[in-house]
């Protein structure tokens, strides 16, 4: 299979992208779980889904692995790029974007058809999170696996308050959905321990929880971009920091990898 890197569009050898600092501790969590799922299965090529996949951040890198990746998103806009992207990266044969949500997830895809389901920056814009989880769980098949992501409350507020405006980071912290006012466009988000349990209230099992994106919005990007040595250092920091819980708490996202139960 190639290399994460050059599925993402860049060569191992060279400085990483800004991108890549923001989807590097998730992309490795993922192709780990694919490729174990590979094996266990004997199957060359699985069936995966991307709610809210947008244009295919996810879904074109998967399917460059050999995968065929099912993209449901509301915005028709979002899937004709994704259309093009997957063009473009020569994967049109193994991408199909669907119009829809996962709140009406079964209008348009089946139940326990797919051996992975990607559930990324969804949580956070549906009324029921909940039913999200379990709709996104329901598309697995038996020990199939479940990529969650979405906004961390701890990384908001420190960024706020980074930024000095403490009244925000405060509101922040004190409500129950996380935002830090009125025009905060991020409807919810969640601590670590809320993700961990709309995933086992769903029936999986939960296999690990990452830190996504610890220092990378934090760091000056004339730092990064001018520093010698620097993007790859900041690279492997947040990988090291990922799997550390005591940075889960300040972590812009959050990211969760669970397993349907048998």
């Amino acid at each position: 299979m190639p290399d994460p890197s050059a599925v993402f569009g860049r060569e191992a050898s060279s400085r990483p992208s800004r991108a890549s600092l923001r989807t590097a501790v998730v992309w490795d969590v993922l192709k780990d779980a694919l490729d174990r799922r590979v094996e266990a299965t004997g199957k060359d090529s699985l069936d995966v889904l991307d709610t809210g996949g947008g244009s295919g951040n996810f879904a074109v890198p998967v399917a460059r692995l050999g995968h065929r990746v099912t993209v449901v998103d509301p915005s028709p806009n979002a899937l004709f790029a994704l259309e093009r992207r997957a063009a473009e990266a020569g994967v049109a044969d193994l991408v199909t974007g669907v119009q829809g949500d996962i709140r009406g997830l079964f209008d348009v895809v089946g139940r326990e058809e797919y051996d992975t389901v990607l559930c990324h920056g969804v949580l956070e814009y549906v009324d029921d999170p909940a039913e999200g989880v379990r709709n996104a769980a329901a598309a697995l098949r038996p020990a199939g696996s479940l990529s969650l992501l979405a906004a961390g409350v701890g990384g908001a507020v420190l960024a706020r308050a980074l930024a000095g405006h403490f009244t925000e980071a405060r509101h922040a912290l004190d409500d129950p959905a996380g935002r830090w006012g009125a025009g905060d466009p991020v409807p919810r988000r969640f601590t670590a321990e809320q993700l961990t349990e709309l995933a086992d209230g769903a029936g999986l099992r939960v296999g690990s929880v990452h830190g996504v994106r610890v220092f990378a919005d934090l760091v000056p990007g004339v730092l990064v971009d001018t520093e010698p040595g620097a993007a790859e250092a900041l690279l492997k920091l947040e990988a090291a920091a990922a799997e550390l819980s005591s940075f889960h708490a300040i972590a812009t996202q959050l990211h969760v990898l669970g397993e349907k139960r048998a």
